[in-house]
């Protein structure tokens, strides 16, 4: 028997954002019906950065992906992300394939956003706001393109190459880009925030009623962007309350005792399954991502079976099966 080995390129080349959105959405819906096996991330910890090992199954598929997360990459020329995914036949065990999965990562990650804004954005939003515009502002874009008109872009870095790179980018797909102030770029209909701060960024009284907000960022303990006041405004949807709780946006707030487990409102999972209801009138919504393995999988699935009718990649005898 033999796996498939499918390098970036390859991976890049067999799936859309709209196939992403798809697959990601009924990812959800599967783990809020219990449908779906996805134990805790193990981390290895070290001086400057991490290692993360992220199984579950899913849809048919088994898998974990092992990513690191090392911020002072880029000075030594590589990506702070970088993912290898391995994806098994739950029956046997047996390694179907091993893939790249840095941007199946920044795929999936963009298409939770596109999910969140399907259910939680007000229907007629046109105008993005973006604080940070790196890599995965480019994810959140095409797939908030996906699901509604985007009109306008309104972006914020305070690294100013970033924003003119994002910039190019928007203008690439024909979308207006004008760079703002922080506060009047929180004056939009969607507002996606992906950056690291340690500190809120997005102030209270600059989020209007009616705003949804993609808070992308915080993906660990002590990361927040948002003023806490906010969460106490809005509707909290996240994709899993565990992480969420210990390593997504509302940690700071929970960790300081000022909101609880209580104040979240649903799943992104449970809102998708119509358990719960998304957005309600002219509130605030939040989506609070913190990145799950069951994305991973969903997307894998549909690499792999396009690899296989493609007669994409290269088959390797990997492991012994005698």
């Amino acid at each position: 028997m033999e796996t498939l080995l499918l390098s970036a390129e390859e991976v890049r080349s067999l799936i859309t954002m709209g196939e992403a959105i798809n697959a990601v959405e009924e990812a959800f819906r599967l783990y809020a019906l219990s449908k779906a096996l996805m134990p805790p991330k193990v981390y290895l910890c070290f001086e400057n950065g991490d290692l993360r090992a992220m199984p579950a199954s899913i849809m048919g598929y088994a898998g974990v992906k092992w990513v690191n997360s090392h911020p002072e990459n880029p000075g030594r020329g590589m990506p702070s992300v970088m993912a290898v995914l391995v994806l098994n036949d739950p029956t046997t065990g047996f390694p179907l394939a091993v893939m790249d999965a840095t941007f199946l990562t920044s795929l999936r990650t963009g298409a939770a956003g596109g999910v969140a804004i399907k259910h939680l954005a007000r229907k007629n939003s046109e105008i993005f706001g973006f604080v940070g515009c790196g890599k995965q502002a480019r994810y959140q874009l095409l797939a908030a393109m996906e699901v509604c008109n985007v009109e306008l872009v309104k972006a914020y870095d305070v690294n100013k190459r970033a924003e003119e790179k994002f910039r190019e980018f928007c203008e690439s797909l024909g979308v207006e880009c004008k760079f703002k102030e922080l506060e009047k770029v929180c004056d939009c209909d969607v507002l996606v925030t992906t950056t690291p701060s340690t500190k809120p960024i997005v102030k209270s009284k600059w989020v209007a009623e009616g705003t949804h907000i993609n808070a992308i960022g915080a993906d660990a303990p002590g990361k927040q962007e948002l003023e806490i006041e906010i969460l106490k405004r809005a509707k909290i949807v996240v994709d899993d309350i565990h992480q969420a709780l210990h390593g997504g946006e509302i940690n700071v707030a929970v960790s300081n005792g000022l909101i609880s487990e209580k104040d979240i409102h649903a799943t992104l999972g449970e809102v998708a399954a119509g358990l719960k209801r998304g957005r309600e009138g002219n509130e605030i919504t939040i989506f609070d991502s913190t990145g799950l393995a069951i994305q991973d999988i969903a997307v894998a699935k549909i690499v792999y079976e396009k690899a296989i009718e493609m007669s994409a990649g290269r088959r390797i005898r990997l492991v012994e099966t005698e």
